[in-house]
């Protein structure tokens, strides 16, 4: 099966498939990113409303006290960290950039706490420029299909999808991936009886003794 065709049967799957964290601008995409790393869309959802209520704006988040942005964020992990970089981050573009989040990834990766990935999704998500952003679904996902190594890195991941898949794909592909790991393909008891990749899943045949 071709890296299109299986993007194709992921695209039957998940026809809907699309960034879950729950924003209204791109202040607030990038923030939920940088609030994501170790933690869940879902648990980033429950406590960004009474983050951006206190800090509507990359502005008053710059203003803020650290102290009163772990208030607002203390039920996520890494909650101390996630709070310093996001305050770092927002002063660095009001100074940097007249409070607008950049749209490339060489300036965007020059914020505090924002890395490859996150960039990749800004890029992809708020500024509809072809990006790939391999967070660990699209790396366990990656892998299990043979579209990269085992022992691959994030970085030869995301090569590797950028070279196989259709450039006018790679923002699709991110959250029809991301769908498919999360719901289907699972890190512990996928479903791999109702999984259309059986054949050729690395997963599916080392947990099946199947040679390959």
């Amino acid at each position: 099966m071709t890296p299109n065709e299986i993007l194709d049967h992921l695209e039957v799957m998940f026809p809907h498939a699309e960034c879950e964290l729950v924003h209204r601008n791109v202040y607030e995409l990038i923030s939920a990113v940088v609030l994501s790393a170790q933690a869940t869309d879902v648990s980033v959802n429950k406590i960004t409303p009474k983050l951006f209520e206190k800090f509507p704006t990359i502005e008053a988040m710059a203003q803020a006290e650290i102290k009163d942005i772990e208030e607002c964020i203390k039920n996520i992990g890494l909650y101390r960290n996630k709070a310093r970089m996001l305050k770092e981050m927002a002063v660095k573009v009001v100074n940097d950039h007249q409070g607008q989040i950049p749209d490339t990834r060489k300036e965007l990766v020059l914020l505090p706490g924002v890395g490859r990935k996150t960039a990749n999704v800004v890029l992809s998500v708020w500024y509809d420029v072809p990006a790939i952003a391999v967070d660990t679904h699209v790396d366990r996902v990656s892998k299990r299909l043979r579209l990269a190594k085992p022992t691959d890195s994030v970085e030869k991941v995301e090569e590797k999808l950028r070279r196989k898949l259709p450039r006018s794909r790679w923002n699709r592909a991110h959250h029809l991936m991301i769908f498919f790991g999360r719901y289907h393909c699972k890190a512990r008891n996928p479903m791999c009886d109702q999984c259309p990749f059986q054949n050729f899943c690395r997963y599916y045949k080392e947990s099946n003794q199947i040679s390959v």
